[in-house]
């Protein structure tokens, strides 16, 4: 066995010496394709920007770069009403009509406030895989306006997704289970041990780590209980136990028992592979087909289970094969946040209200802040009917116009800067213009560039 073994070093260094000149050949950096296929998925699409920086690297270096130059903060300053006269939410049902009617008035003026403030971050940030990060995290963790009617809590919820959003699951869980939006949208408030509340332990097994099947109606009715007493301090908006509301007693959970607290039950689920399944499948469905493979993906969930970084995880996917092959480009539909935020990327349209957008983004089916049930937008296919595709082409066609997307459509933007046709990113399956097109001059109509905007193929990604 010595000689075996004294011999292998001379063997694996004469076979490296016949290896060395293939292994020390440079990657292939990106071509156009790729660039745009990559910026489509992980961002709002490629502008020339883009092409230039990353153009000289390998796929490996571009997925890294882009993780690299991520945010944990927005760079638009947090709208005016955070902290400011925060009402009292133990009041409303005293107030007086026409002291209820200005309250609504002032919720609802934060809140379309607070839909402006996370389209001036989507349209200005300097990592738009920040945000496609943070928009991912609120489809999954579904917060709404609507019920929660509280638009500091959503904000602040926002930024946990930002500030967590591609770091760490475990402590984006918890965080999350504690939000004051999550706690008033799934009820966990009124949580007591004389009366538990199913709807946020029913959601957390459902929706947010193990997906159906994977737990049963005794183990919601036992965590459940393990929750009892995470309540929101009305004053302050922030997460607090109720000591008098807790229960201390033995429960069973995935058939372990113990007198578990909510921390326990988050443990729980982390402990059991099926999470990181179930997550790694959402963030394929995000990001590469609508089609998970098993095989892709079982290394990257058993990476996942041990440490539950999501930019490693997120990573390994950006650089699989499956993300970069064909097969798979030009294949999910586009939000309309992509269609909308894309096309002002790709005109570098910087002067748009933000508000408009927003508003446009809501009238295409996505209202921001607002997702139709816990379970998020549906996605895909479901954005596009025979409705939401006319008003896709009118906000394209406003756009290329340079008119406003208000509803009147009396105010004009205009591009700042000139635009390359062959910069403006097309699914790789559509034929681009054989030869390059001079730049267009701004506030002019594009035959070429409506053409392209116009093609059912800008649709997907």
């Amino acid at each position: 066995m010595a000689s075996l073994f004294s011999r292998r070093p001379r063997r694996i260094t004469w076979i490296g010496l016949l290896l060395a000149p293939l292994l020390s050949f440079p990657a292939l950096a990106l071509d156009p394709a790729e660039t745009r296929h990559l910026m489509d998925r992980v961002g709002f699409g490629a502008t020339p920007a883009d092409f230039s920086r990353l153009a000289p690297l390998s796929r490996t270096q571009a997925v890294e770069l882009l993780l690299a130059e991520t945010r944990r903060t927005p760079v638009t300053p947090l709208p005016d009403f955070l902290g400011q006269d925060r009402a009292n939410f133990s009041r409303i049902g005293q107030m007086a009509a026409d002291e209820r009617k200005a309250w609504e008035e002032k919720i609802s003026a934060q809140g379309k406030a607070m839909k402006a403030w996370w389209m001036q971050e989507m349209l200005a940030t300097p990592s738009p895989l920040t945000e496609r990060m943070v928009l991912f995290w609120h489809n999954h963790f579904v917060s709404s306006f609507n019920k929660v009617r509280d638009p500091e809590a959503l904000v602040r919820q926002n930024l946990t997704f930002r500030r967590l959003g591609l770091v760490d699951f475990r402590g984006l869980l918890t965080a999350t289970a504690r939000d004051p939006a999550m706690m008033l949208y799934l009820d966990t408030t009124q949580n007591r041990r004389q009366g538990p509340n199913e709807n946020f332990a029913r959601e957390l097994f459902e929706l947010f780590t193990l997906g159906e099947g994977h737990y049963s109606e005794d183990d919601i009715k036992q965590a459940a209980r393990a929750f009892a007493g995470w309540t929101v301090d009305q004053p302050t908006g922030r997460f607090k136990l109720n000591p008098g509301a807790i229960d201390p007693d033995v429960k069973m959970i995935f058939a372990k028992s113990g007198p578990f607290d909510g921390q326990d039950v988050l443990d729980l689920v982390l402990d059991d592979p099926q999470t990181a399944k179930f997550i790694l499948n959402k963030l394929w469905l995000e990001f590469v087909s609508d089609t998970p493979d098993a095989a892709t993906l079982a290394p990257i969930e058993r990476q996942f289970a041990g440490d539950w970084r999501i930019d490693r995880a997120l990573a390994a996917l950006l650089e699989s094969d499956a993300f970069w092959s064909p097969e798979n480009r030009g294949r999910l539909t586009k939000s309309p946040v992509d269609l909308v935020v894309g096309t002002l990327h790709r005109l570098n349209l910087q002067n748009l209200p933000p508000d408009q957008a927003a508003e446009q983004v809501r009238r295409l089916g996505q209202d921001l802040f607002e997702p139709p049930t816990v379970r998020g937008w549906p996605g895909g296919t479901a954005w596009i009917n025979t409705d939401t595709l006319l008003q896709r082409r009118e906000v394209i066609d406003r756009l290329v116009r340079g008119q406003s997307l208000s509803a009147d459509g009396l105010r004009a933007v205009a591009p700042q800067a000139p635009l390359s046709v062959t910069l403006l990113a097309l699914p790789p399956r559509q034929n681009p213009p054989a030869a390059p097109v001079a730049p267009l001059p701004a506030n002019s109509i594009a035959p070429d560039l409506d053409a392209l905007l116009r093609d059912p193929a800008y649709q997907v990604k």
